[in-house]
């Protein structure tokens, strides 16, 4: 383990953080870990071997152990079980048996000799573990650590989780999660409508991923009766319904917004798998305010060739200027050669949204993505893929109006006169969906403000974090 300011780290509270290896859940722990650093917290950031590699290599550095972070955070790492190219990577259902069965050893190895190494010094205070890992919770009750659980999803997917044995016992899933019939529901009056065959779990094409991650909820649902708290990236003005139905969950959310104080271009990448291109901020800095589509669909590249034409030629013919982010992907737009597009591998996407020039954001509806774009008052036009992309989407067209979805035709690919016909339309002059979208914008100031939901439920736990040391 590091050593350096050992005799300082002695006497602070240190916290484990342990995510689910996907960029998704990464960069919102990592957000969640730099405001407890920035509050004195020494924090212990475990990921996969895998991912941590990537993440070093994005800081433009390199490292074959540990790796120390500015003022409290210590990024280790831990082995998944699987190889390091991508064939092995890339066949399906492999990720989630090693979250499943592989990684929970692993953890327990790691904080045996994390105490054993402390030799009565620095104190594990809590282990803060996401919520798709379960099995940390137990592996924190098993050593006698507090423990908090970190939902980098919306409040409503939480909520979704919790009922699955209502939901096997009403007959809209069978006890493998798959949908028994093909439904709309909504679990609560206020929450977003649900289709039973696009809830989080279900991977039409791949049922060992799907039986992976059923049996990952199942297990969550268990272990988090033991859980000290129950946090959420989300704010309760805009999930009062689902949050009024699961009182234990507490947001305080969005995390890496107004409750992070950094102050460079390294520590907003921490956390990222790839090298952020920051050249496309002063592109953006050239064009006319409000005038610009951002395009970008998180580091998973999902889309079908068929579509990606079809996207590309559409916001060509919108005749605006475009900046498309591609992710880990291959593909590429088709018309990567306008000057109009400004296409890029990876970007820095909160500081994207900051700026004046984006008028409206094509996205999949990831959470992080989601809650980005809504706290700089930015519409969207959504293209949801899998997982709770779906919910999300659902809040943004249905409950919070500040966006719209797109029709889809017989092959289920999106139109090209589609997209130009719908971005058109959210970003005409006046437009009602910016309007409702800058509401949305102050409803998350509010959250995030002195007297707000998030800002005392994260004084509450860093307060109750410190107090393990006294």
């Amino acid at each position: 383990m590091i050593t350096q300011n050992k005799k300082k780290d002695m006497i602070r509270p240190h916290v484990v953080v342990i995510p689910y290896p996907a960029q998704g859940h990464v960069i919102p722990l990592m957000s969640f870990s730099r405001y407890l650093a920035k509050q004195g917290i020494l924090i212990t950031f475990v990921n996969t071997e895998f991912n941590h590699n990537r993440i070093v290599r994005s800081l433009e550095k390199s490292s074959h152990d540990d790796y120390y972070v500015g003022d409290g955070i210590n990024l280790v790492s831990i082995p998944d079980g699987l190889e390091d190219s991508p064939e092995e990577r890339n066949i399906p259902g492999k990720l989630s048996e090693s979250v499943l069965h592989f990684m929970p050893n692993k953890v327990e190895e790691l904080i045996e000799r994390m105490i054993a190494d402390s030799s009565g010094g620095t104190i594990i205070s809590c282990v803060v573990a996401d919520l798709s890992l379960g099995w940390a919770i137990e592996v924190a009750v098993k050593f006698g650590i507090r423990r908090a659980a970190f939902c980098p999803a919306a409040a409503a997917s939480m909520v979704l989780g919790f009922s699955i044995q209502k939901l096997i016992d009403d007959g809209l899933i069978d006890s493998d999660g798959t949908p028994s019939v093909n439904k709309t529901i909504q679990l609560s009056p206020g929450m977003p409508m649900m289709e039973t065959d696009k809830f989080v779990w279900v991977c039409l094409k791949n049922k060992e991923s799907q039986r992976n991650i059923f049996q990952l909820m199942l297990q969550n649902n268990e272990s988090i009766e033991s859980t000290d708290w129950l946090l959420c990236n989300s704010v309760y003005e805009l999930e009062t319904a689902a949050l009024r139905l699961y009182p234990q969950i507490l947001p305080i959310g969005p995390v890496g917004w107004a409750h992070s104080l950094e102050e460079d271009s390294i520590s907003t990448s921490l956390g990222s798998f790839l090298p952020q291109d920051r050249d496309c901020l002063d592109w953006l800095d050239q064009q006319i305010p409000g005038s610009v589509i951002y395009v970008a669909f998180g580091s998973f590249g999902v889309m079908v060739n068929a579509q990606l034409e079809e996207l590309a030629i559409g916001l060509e013919l919108t005749k605006r200027p475009v900046l498309w982010v591609t992710g880990s992907g291959d593909q590429q737009p088709i018309n990567v050669g306008s000057d109009q597009v400004k296409v890029v591998r990876w970007a820095p996407q909160r500081e994207v949204l900051c700026c004046g020039a984006i008028g409206c954001f094509v996205s999949h509806c990831g959470w992080n993505s989601t809650l980005e774009g809504a706290q700089n008052g930015i519409p969207f036009l959504c293209i949801p893929y899998y997982a709770d992309q779906f919910i999300n989407k659902a809040y943004i067209c249905d409950v919070w109006k500040i966006g719209l979805g797109f029709e889809r035709d017989e092959q289920g690919v999106v139109p090209r006169l589609e997209v130009k016909k719908k971005i058109d339309e959210i970003m005409r002059d006046g437009g009602v969906y910016k309007h409702r979208a800058l509401k949305i914008k102050e409803i998350m100031m509010r959250g995030v403000a002195k007297d707000g939901v998030s800002y005392e439920n994260l004084d509450k736990f860093v307060s109750w974090i410190k107090s393990q040391v006294n």
